[in-house]
């Protein structure tokens, strides 16, 4: 099978950094109506139903058996651990702030790549990493110089629950390279979800989940279903784009995703958008091209 056109692993990374940001503004608006891990089975529930139809279209696809766990267990880290630790962390910090402080996603796939012999790091990687720690900073400043009782103690939690979904999909992100070498990215990502939607539904029956049905209002259903069929289409160009490019590169296109969030939370949710907090947008996107995009455009194939 010919390689795709160089473009289109672009236009793939980029249409899952503009997905990240529209489903975290989706998750701000409905997550006060559910719990997170609730929200989260919901989200990849919906996305399997979704993506049954192509996967029986599809050619079929037989896994090996030694395959089937790890991939599981990459599924389960993705799209359980990831989204529950991200929908925990949008409850208490805004959904453009979240977005920013999730571009250290590509930060924390550099680092495991380079653990893994993947790539090492370079002067022009290391100063990208230092201007986007300045970034998150600066974004971190706008958002804790608010009016006592706006966010307290509960934005620290967010902050911190963010940057651990980063880090579960940084890490991820390099461990599903050798599946997507072997496998169709629609029948790993349809398999994945699937073993995270059954992971999922054990924390959730905690919640209450299974008690009753879920009691959302028309925009909470809109929103739900619009953030299961966003992560649908979203995780299968995720991982098309990382089988036909690098993780490093694909990773980098997740600072779109604050463009998104921070246009859509100010139009939607009356989000505010200060000068720092662009200030920092900026230093995050400069920091990303620097570490990610300029080395790779030099000398990588």
């Amino acid at each position: 099978m010919s390689a795709p056109a160089p473009a289109l692993p672009v236009l793939a990374g980029a249409a899952t950094g503009i997905f990240v940001g529209s489903t975290m503004v989706a998750t701000r608006y409905v997550i006060g109506q559910t719990d997170p891990i609730s929200l989260a089975l919901l989200r990849y529930a919906i996305g399997v139903l979704l993506l049954v139809p192509p996967v029986l279209l599809a050619a079929r696809v037989r896994f090996a058996r030694a395959d089937l766990l790890p991939i599981a267990a990459l599924g389960i880290g993705q799209f359980g651990v990831l989204i529950a630790l991200l929908n925990y962390g949008l409850q208490y910090i805004g959904s453009g702030l979240g977005a920013l402080i999730f571009t250290t996603f590509p930060l924390f796939t550099v680092g495991f790549g380079a653990l893994w012999g993947h790539e090492l790091p370079s002067a022009a990687k290391t100063g990208g990493v230092l201007l986007t720690i300045l970034g998150v900073g600066l974004a971190l400043g706008a958002k804790v110089l608010v009016p006592a009782g706006a966010g307290g103690a509960g934005v620290w939690l967010g902050v911190a629950a963010v940057f651990a979904s980063a880090a579960t999909g940084g890490l991820c992100s390099v461990l599903y390279r050798p599946y997507l070498r072997r496998y169709p990215p629609l029948h790993v990502g349809a398999f994945a979800m699937l073993a995270s939607v059954l992971f999922l539904a054990v924390p959730a029956a905690a919640e209450g989940f299974f008690a009753a049905l879920p009691t959302f209002t028309p925009g909470g259903w809109a929103a739900v279903v619009f953030i299961g069929a966003s992560s649908s289409a979203g995780y299968v160009l995720w991982l098309w784009a990382l089988k036909h490019s690098t993780p490093t590169r694909t990773s980098m296109f997740l600072a779109l995703g604050p463009v998104t969030a921070t246009a859509l939370g100010a139009a939607l949710l009356d989000e505010p958008v200060t000068g720092l907090f662009l200030a920092g947008l900026a230093c995050v996107a400069g920091g990303l091209w620097l570490a990610h995009w300029t080395p790779r455009a030099v000398g990588a194939k």
